[in-house]
C-alpha cells in the first residue's frame, strides 16, 4: 500500500471532486482518509440504476439516516434497506420537514459522504447541491471523467466544491523500491506496476477505456474508428500534434481527430503540454505535444514489446516518465508555474520549462550525456540570459554538473530532489 502524495480535505471540512485515470487508485485513496464516510457507488448496478432512474432519493435516504447509524460501504447493503439507510433509522412523516441541525451533526457521526463514479449520473449533482446548503453534509464525488458532468450542462456546484486529480504512482510516492524499468515497461497505474504480468492487464484496461468510458457514454458512433485513432496517437506520445496527418491514417476528418483528442484529455487518459511563448528574438515553431498520462497503456497501443536500455521506445518512455513526475509534483504541490516545452523553427528544442524560465529540463535515456545532448540548454539560455537552472534527467550511474552550470542527474537524483521540493 503506498501512501499517496495528494493532500486532501479532513472529513467534513470541504466538498470536492476527485478526478483521476482509470485505477490510477482513487477509491482505495478515499477508503484510507475517509474510514467513517457514508458510501454510493454507482458502479454497483443496483446503485446506478436506482439513482439514475430517482436522483431525489440520494437526498430522502441521507435526510432518514440517524445519528450514529452504521454507514455503507461498497458491496455492502442492508436487507429490505437503501444503501445509505440504515436498518432501524428514524424516517421523516410524509410532509415533515427537518428542524434545527441535521443528524451528521451529531458528535462521532460522518459528515463526508463519498460518490464513486459521480459522472455517470450527473443529476445528483442538484441533489448534492441541496444537501450542501441546506444540511451542512460534505461531499466527495469521484470520477475519471469529467466529460460528461462539463458538456451535460450538470450542475457544478457553483463554485462550492474543490478540484483535485489524482495520477498514477510517482517515483516519490514508491520510495526506495522505485524501479524505473519496470515504470517504463508497466506504467504508474498501481495494480498495473505491481503486476508480473502487465501486459494481460493492459490489454484489459484498453478493452474496459473502449467500452466503458467511451462506448458506454456514447461519446463516438464510430468506435473502431476512435480504436484505430488511439492506435495512431499513442505514437505521437511525447511529440507535437498534427491532426491532418493522424486523420489521414484513421481515415476521417481532422475535425474529428480534434474531437477525438478531446475525448482522449477530457476521460483522463492524455493531456497537452502547450508550446511555451514570450516575444523572442527568433519565431516559434510547434504545436502542443501531447502526453498519455500512463506510459503502459502507450506501450500496448504503439505495440512497443519489451523496452531495453539504448533503444528509441525506451527514450520516448523515459520522457513521459520525466513528464508525469514534473506535472504530478506540480499539480500535486498547487504551484502556480506552467510546465511548456520550448523549440525554435529551426527544431532546437527542451523537452521541459517549469513557469517563467525557472527550470528547464531536457530528458535524455543516456547512460553518457555529451556535449550534443546539451544544444537546446544552451540556446535556450542564449535566447534568455536570465534563464534559472538547467538539469539534463538521465541514466548515468552519478550526478554531476558542466563547466557551463548545467546539472546531470541521474533519474532516481532527479525524482528525489523533485519531491524533496529541490528542483521547484
Amino acid at each position: 500500500m503506498y501512501e499517496r502524495s495528494l493532500s486532501l480535505p479532513e472529513a467534513g471540512a470541504e466538498t470536492f471532486f476527485l478526478w483521476g485515470p482509470r485505477q490510477a487508485g482513487k477509491s482505495t485513496l478515499l477508503k484510507q482518509r475517509y474510514p467513517d464516510a457514508i458510501w454510493v457507488d454507482l458502479l454497483k448496478s443496483e446503485e446506478y440504476r436506482r439513482y439514475a432512474v430517482r436522483p431525489e432519493m440520494l437526498r430522502q435516504e441521507l435526510e432518514a439516516m440517524a445519528p450514529g447509524a452504521s454507514r455503507s460501504i461498497p458491496g455492502e447493503q442492508s436487507r429490505g434497506e437503501s444503501a445509505c439507510t440504515a436498518p432501524g433509522a428514524s424516517r421523516p412523516m410524509p410532509g415533515e420537514q427537518f428542524r434545527g441541525e441535521f443528524a451528521f451533526t451529531a458528535p462521532g457521526a460522518s459528515r463526508q459522504v463519498v460518490i464513486d463514479e459521480i459522472q455517470k449520473v450527473p443529476a445528483l449533482l442538484d441533489e448534492v447541491h441541496w444537501l450542501i446548503e441546506n444540511r451542512g453534509l460534505r461531499f466527495a464525488l469521484c470520477g475519471s471523467s469529467a466529460r460528461k458532468v462539463r458538456h451535460g450542462a450538470a450542475n457544478l456546484l457553483g463554485g462550492r466544491a474543490l478540484r483535485y486529480e489524482l495520477r498514477g504512482l510517482t517515483a516519490g510516492e514508491i520510495g526506495q523500491d522505485f524501479d524505473l524499468d519496470r515504470a517504463l515497461n508497466h506504467g504508474y497505474l498501481p495494480r498495473i506496476y505491481e503486476s508480473a504480468q502487465p501486459r494481460r492487464l493492459l490489454n484489459a484496461y484498453i478493452a474496459d477505456y473502449l467500452r466503458q468510458e467511451v462506448a458506454a457514454e456514447g461519446l463516438v458512433r464510430n468506435l473502431p474508428a476512435f480504436s484505430d485513432f488511439l492506435d495512431a496517437a499513442a505514437l505521437s506520445d511525447g511529440d507535437p500534434v498534427n491532426h491532418a496527418n493522424i486523420a489521414r491514417e484513421c481515415g476521417v476528418s481532422a475535425t474529428t481527430v480534434k474531437a477525438y483528442f478531446g475525448i482522449l484529455t477530457d476521460t483522463l487518459l492524455a493531456r497537452w503540454l502547450p508550446r511555451w511563448q514570450r516575444r523572442m528574438k527568433r519565431r516559434l515553431a510547434g504545436a502542443p505535444k501531447l502526453y498519455f498520462e500512463d506510459v503502459g497503456v502507450v506501450n500496448r497501443l504503439a505495440r512497443r514489446g519489451e523496452l531495453l536500455r539504448g533503444s528509441d521506445a525506451y527514450g520516448k518512455a523515459f520522457e513521459n516518465w520525466v513528464f508525469h513526475e514534473l506535472s504530478a509534483f506540480v499539480s500535486y504541490r498547487e504551484i502556480d508555474d506552467e510546465l511548456t516545452y520550448w523549440r525554435l523553427a529551426s527544431g532546437i528544442e527542451v523537452d521541459f520549462v517549469v513557469g517563467d524560465l525557472r527550470l528547464a529540463i531536457e530528458a535524455k535515456a543516456t547512460a553518457r550525456v555529451t556535449s550534443s545532448h546539451l544544444k537546446g540548454l544552451r540556446a535556450l539560455a542564449a535566447e534568455h540570459p536570465g534563464l534559472g537552472r538547467r538539469v539534463v534527467v538521465c541514466i548515468e550511474p552519478r550526478p554531476r554538473r558542466t563547466d557551463e552550470g548545467i546539472d546531470i542527474l541521474p533519474a532516481t537524483d532527479f525524482a528525489r530532489h523533485l519531491w524533496q521540493g529541490h528542483l521547484i
